[in-house]
C-alpha cells in the first residue's frame, strides 16, 4: 500500500514526528524503521529519520504488510465461547502465557501460537504485520474470557470501549480470611513498586493510576477463605491482587502478593497450583446490541466452590 500526499506545515518539522502525528496508528519508533528500510520518499529520494521537511514537500509512504514470522502457528486447544468474522472470545487457561516472552521458550506454546493456528489468514495487521490482536493483557496463571479482535474494525472499537470504560468485567477470587463486609470499593493510586519492577503497589507507586475495584461476598470456606465476585472499573496490571493484597485479603496462591505458607495448605488440600482468580464475565455492547459473555471455571477451581451457587 502507498500513500502520497503534500506537506502542510506552517514550520519545518522532522519527519517521522510529522508521519506519526499523521498516522495515529504508527508509532514514531515504528516510522523510523520505515524511513531506515528505505520506504519513505521526500521529493522522490530516500532519506534520513531526522531530517526536516517543508510545507509543500511530497512524501511517498510505501507499507508492506508482513506475516507474524518469528512465532508459529500451533495446534493448540483452545475453548472458544463466541467467534464471528470480526471477534473471537475465549477462555483461557491458567498456566500459558498469552504473549511470547523472552525467558520461556518465547517462541512456542503461547495463546498467540494457538490463535495464529485456529484463526490462519483471517487476522488483522498491527502496525502493517498480520498477528491476533488481544485486546487486554491478563496473568500467565489466571484463567479467564478473552478479547481477540480479528478485523481492524473490531480492534479500534474494542480498544475504544476499554478506554473509556463502556466494558464491564467481572471475577471470581478465593481470599484469604473472612470477609465480614458483604460489599466493598477499593479506590487508590497504584503502578510500579519503586523498589521492585515486577511488582504493583498501593504505597508511593511510580507514575501512580487511578485503580478502582469492588466486590460481593458470595460464600465462605471452613469459615476461613471467602469467595468473591469482583468488578473492575479500572483496567491496571496485578489490580485485583494488589488490591486485595493491601487490605490485608490476598488472593490464594498469590505467589507474588502472599506467603509461601498458606499456598502450601491450599495446594495440599485442594490441588491448587496457581491463584485462585478466574474472569468469569464480559459485559458490553457487540453490534448495537448489550451482549454478556460467561467462560465456567476451571476444574482446579471447581474442587473448592460450587460453580451453580456463583452464577
Amino acid at each position: 500500500m502507498k500513500y502520497n500526499f503534500c506537506v502542510l506545515s506552517e514550520k519545518k518539522v522532522r519527519v517521522d514526528m510529522y508521519l506519526s502525528a499523521l498516522f495515529k496508528d504508527f508509532s514514531r519508533s515504528y516510522i523510523q524503521k520505515l524511513i531506515d528500510r528505505g520506504q519513505v520518499f521526500i521529493n522522490w529520494k530516500n532519506i534520513s529519520k531526522n531530517i526536516k521537511i517543508n510545507n509543500k514537500d511530497i512524501i511517498e509512504l510505501e507499507i508492506k504488510i508482513e506475516k507474524l514470522s518469528e512465532v508459529l502457528a500451533e495446534n493448540i486447544k483452545i475453548h472458544v465461547i463466541y467467534e464471528d468474522e470480526n471477534l473471537l472470545i475465549i477462555n483461557k487457561e491458567a498456566g500459558i502465557n498469552v504473549h511470547p516472552v523472552p525467558w520461556e521458550n518465547w517462541k512456542t506454546w503461547t495463546l498467540v501460537n494457538a490463535i495464529l493456528y485456529h484463526c490462519q489468514n483471517n487476522l488483522p495487521s498491527i502496525n502493517w504485520i498480520e498477528r491476533p490482536w488481544i485486546v487486554h493483557r491478563l496473568d500467565k496463571d489466571t484463567s479467564w474470557i478473552i478479547l481477540i479482535a480479528k478485523s481492524d474494525s473490531m480492534m479500534k472499537y474494542l480498544s475504544d470501549i476499554i478506554k473509556t470504560r463502556k466494558i464491564d468485567k467481572y471475577y471470581i477470587a478465593i481470599v484469604n480470611w473472612k470477609i465480614k463486609n458483604t460489599d466493598f470499593k477499593i479506590e487508590s493510586f497504584m503502578w510500579r513498586d519503586p523498589n521492585d519492577r515486577m511488582k504493583m503497589t498501593t504505597i508511593s507507586p511510580v507514575n501512580p493510576k487511578i485503580a478502582i475495584t469492588y466486590w460481593t461476598v458470595l460464600s465462605y470456606i471452613d469459615n476461613k477463605y471467602t469467595v468473591l465476585k469482583v468488578k473492575i472499573e479500572t483496567w491496571r496490571t496485578h489490580q485485583i491482587r494488589v488490591h486485595l493484597a493491601s487490605i490485608g485479603f490476598p488472593i490464594l496462591w498469590d505467589k507474588t502478593y502472599w506467603n509461601v505458607r498458606v499456598n502450601k495448605e491450599m495446594a495440599t488440600r485442594y490441588q491448587l497450583k496457581r491463584q485462585a482468580l478466574h474472569a468469569f464475565l464480559l459485559d458490553f455492547e457487540l453490534y448495537w446490541e448489550k451482549k454478556e459473555f460467561r467462560a465456567e471455571l476451571k476444574d482446579d477451581m471447581k474442587k473448592i466452590i460450587w460453580e451453580d451457587s456463583l452464577f
